[in-house]
């Protein structure tokens, strides 16, 4: 194991995590530009982060795997 891997790891999540929340954000904004109401837009942004990280972290998973 390199003693970079850590790091490595840690900005991979990191980035994850911000992939997430950029596309959960413009979720929102379509959401409320479509006329939904805050509660419903607001569900719609965390399906989108809970879909784009899991997405994310299994693509990592894939990677890791070969």
């Amino acid at each position: 194991m390199r003693n970079t891997f850590p790091a490595f790891l840690l900005l991979a999540l990191a980035m994850a995590v911000l992939f997430s929340v950029v596309i959960a954000v413009i979720a929102f904004a379509i959401a409320r530009w479509e006329g939904a109401t805050v509660p419903t837009a607001l569900s719609r942004c965390g399906l989108a982060f809970a879909t784009s990280l899991t997405l994310c972290l299994a693509a990592f998973a894939a990677l890791d795997q070969t």
